[in-house]
């Protein structure tokens, strides 16, 4: 599901893909409905590509988000995010994933995953996961 949920720098919010174009992407936002064209211009990342450090290896963000609903039980984080101080937010996320790396994840980035976490709950998306060989396509054989 997360592979075509995508973020794109300079909008605020997420996006579901809805159709591939000529030279472009068909996009609706999950936060208010609109449609919009995205061009290669916009630097596009889909979710499903995303991942948060660890003190070991990386963690998918599906993986991630998984963690919080459980932890949330599928209902929107309650902090304040925008006056949430940088160690309220260090010690939220720490609920979530202990050993995130406290050197390279910045609190804007735990905000960030927590909003996008909102996002998604708001939209009725709950199902974080991301399916094996949901965009590569199969190798043809000869």
């Amino acid at each position: 599901m997360l592979k075509n949920i995508l973020a794109i720098t300079g909008k605020p919010g997420l996006f579901k893909l809805i159709s591939r174009g000529n030279n472009m992407l068909i996009v609706e936002s999950l936060v208010d409905g609109k449609r919009l064209p995205t061009y290669a211009r916009d630097k596009i990342v889909s979710l499903a590509d995303v991942s948060m450090y660890t003190t070991g290896d990386d963690i998918p963000l599906s993986e991630v988000l998984t963690k919080l609903g459980a932890k949330e039980e599928l209902k929107p984080v309650t902090m304040d995010l925008k006056k949430a101080d940088n160690d309220a937010l260090r010690v939220a996320f720490a609920e979530v994933l202990p050993d995130f790396d406290r050197d390279r994840v910045y609190p804007s980035d735990i905000r960030k995953l927590f909003s996008w976490y909102n996002i998604l709950i708001n939209a009725g998306i709950t199902d974080f996961t991301v399916e094996e060989g949901e965009t590569e396509e199969e190798p043809k054989k000869d």
